[in-house]
């Protein structure tokens, strides 16, 4: 492949990626059977200010953000986009998707949302455009701090899931579902689309911050 088709796949996964990774979201929240710790957090945020679930969304992802600063973590393009795309395709999903009825349909679109999820982050994370800003406080806390990088991640994602119960987000089985189901899908889906770093000259910036998610361990698998 040439550099220009090269540039051009990256791109399109990256742009795919993060739309269908808010339109994933979107899908489990209609299901309203439980969803991911960080988007318990967006409801629940959501509910008690009264603002859209996709603006919350984006500005939760810019306040993680900025907590990379005092760990001195560096973003890549990707991360931009991953906290101004993600929130307004959410939203976009949740005007396109009616209410469901019957708790069968609605498990089956939660499955639906998952598998999207999985492949979504495979298709965004493969573009080597650096994490998103929830992986990237992930491991900067871990190079910071030290400390086994489940364990980071597990507190990380307990205080966000506590806080967003707390204020009404929707926790449920779908919620335990997630976190143990996300990691196998993904395990298969970022090596599968993974843009070999033989052909990425300008990538490899981005790549060591994101070791472990390249050799598909699922522990680093947030947005």
């Amino acid at each position: 492949m040439t550099p220009r088709l090269i540039m051009a796949r990256r791109v399109a996964q990256l742009a795919f990626g993060l739309f269908f990774y808010g339109f994933a979201i979107a899908l489990m929240i209609r299901a309203e059977i439980g969803v991911a710790p960080w988007d318990v957090l967006g409801q629940g945020v959501s509910l008690t200010t009264g603002l859209p679930f996709g603006l919350v969304t984006n500005i939760v992802g810019l306040i993680v953000l900025l907590l990379w600063i005092p760990i001195r973590q560096k973003p890549g393009i990707g991360t931009v986009f991953n906290v101004a795309l993600v929130g307004p395709s959410a939203q976009l999903g949740l005007w396109m998707l009616p209410e469901i009825e019957g708790l069968f349909v609605r498990i089956l679109l939660f499955v639906a949302g998952l598998v999207l999820l999985g492949i979504a982050t495979g298709l965004y994370l493969g573009a080597r455009f650096g994490p998103g800003p929830r992986d990237g406080l992930m491991t900067g806390i871990h190079r910071k701090f030290g400390g086994k990088i489940w364990i980071v991640r597990s507190g990380i994602e307990i205080v966000v899931l506590t806080i967003g119960a707390i204020l009404g987000g929707n926790l449920g089985w779908g919620t335990l579902a997630f976190a143990l189901l996300i990691g196998p899908i993904v395990h298969f889906t970022i090596p599968w689309l993974m843009v070999p770093a033989a052909i990425t000259p300008a990538a490899d910036a981005t790549t060591a911050e994101t070791g472990a998610v390249e050799s598909g361990k699922p522990e680093t698998v947030t947005r």
